[in-house]
């Protein structure tokens, strides 16, 4: 986001800061959920600001949002009583005659007990879930570090059902910003971009707050630029729409630099993209820098009886970090 490249040119203290906090709040503080009143509360009152500047300088979609939302449930009606409105008090703190309590029938007796059995039953169930789900997910993290000779049928019997897995938006993390651009050409010789609407691409354009929204196409596209175009079918898919001017394909983009006819050519180039240091940006009135880097994908040709033909094949490039 915009405010994500001023937090970007901040001293490198406060980048070390972040990053040991990051570390303190998901490994340790995430644990006093599970202690008495007043912990909790303070660990809302961590979490919630520390989620709300994740939010305002990066794109991360609902994620951060899920999180502020199972926050409020580390609140009881005590804290939350006193910033309720006067009118809503009055309703809240309304209280019926209390009435002599019947002493208990032998029913409910039996029913207690039962419940009781039940409860010890269902604890011993969850804990058995809780610890295996556990192992599942600590081994996938020990073999990202090292294939230790850990038993995998724990893990492969939890497969099926996807509820365990590596702890983390992103198991590793990227160390550069590479883009895809799709381009458009009539002739060869000059190259139209598709502007896109929300990933980075105009230099001078300001990074967005898009968040909760989570646009596929384009957090795709990040993804893809990370591999291969034979690992990616979204790319080449995307190139032949633009050929044949698929008003769903065109959708996908803020603009169309061929409003009149579909381009003949389409290629898909790669570029690495930086931040701009506030001397650039103030000379230049740019956000970003980038560098191309090539051809990502195969430039495809419509010729005049519609066939879609490679017209050129790129390079092999190694995958990006």
């Amino acid at each position: 986001t915009w405010i994500g490249w001023y937090m970007q040119h901040l001293p490198h203290w406060f980048h070390a800061a972040t990053a040991f906090g990051t570390l303190a709040v998901e490994l340790a503080l995430a644990w006093t959920m599970f202690l008495p009143r007043r912990i909790r509360i303070l660990c809302f009152l961590i979490v919630t600001p520390w989620q709300i500047g994740i939010i305002l300088s990066a794109n991360y979609t609902f994620l951060n949002y899920l999180v502020l939302a199972l926050g409020f449930l580390l609140l009881d009606d005590q804290f939350l009583l006193r910033y309720l409105p006067r009118f809503l008090k009055k309703s809240y703190l309304a209280t019926k005659e209390a009435k002599p309590l019947a002493p208990p029938a032998l029913e409910d007796q039996w029913r207690k007990k039962l419940r009781q059995q039940l409860s010890a039953l269902m604890l011993a169930v969850t804990a058995v879930m809780l610890t295996w789900i556990f192992y599942a997910t600590l081994a996938q993290m020990v073999w990202m570090v090292k294939p230790w000779p850990l038993p995998t049928m724990p893990v492969s019997a939890l497969e099926p059902f996807r509820i365990a897995n590596r702890y983390g938006l992103f198991a590793v993390m990227t160390r550069g910003r590479y883009e895809i651009d799709f381009q458009g050409s009539d002739d060869g010789q000059n190259w139209f971009a598709y502007p896109f609407r929300f990933k980075p691409q105009d230099p001078a354009k300001p990074p967005g707050i898009y968040a909760p929204y989570q646009p596929r196409f384009d957090w795709n596209l990040w993804f893809a630029s990370l591999s291969s175009w034979r690992k990616e079918p979204i790319v080449v898919r995307t190139e032949q729409g633009l050929l044949r001017g698929d008003a769903e394909v065109l959708l996908l983009f803020s603009g169309n630099p061929f409003p009149h006819a579909a381009p003949r050519q389409v290629r898909c180039v790669v570029w690495q993209y930086w931040f701009t240091t506030p001397a650039e940006k103030r000379s230049q009135g740019m956000w970003w820098r980038r560098q191309l880097l090539g051809l990502y994908a195969p430039t495809l040709e419509r010729q005049s009886d519609g066939r879609i033909v490679v017209l050129q094949w790129p390079a092999t490039m190694e995958p990006h970090e």
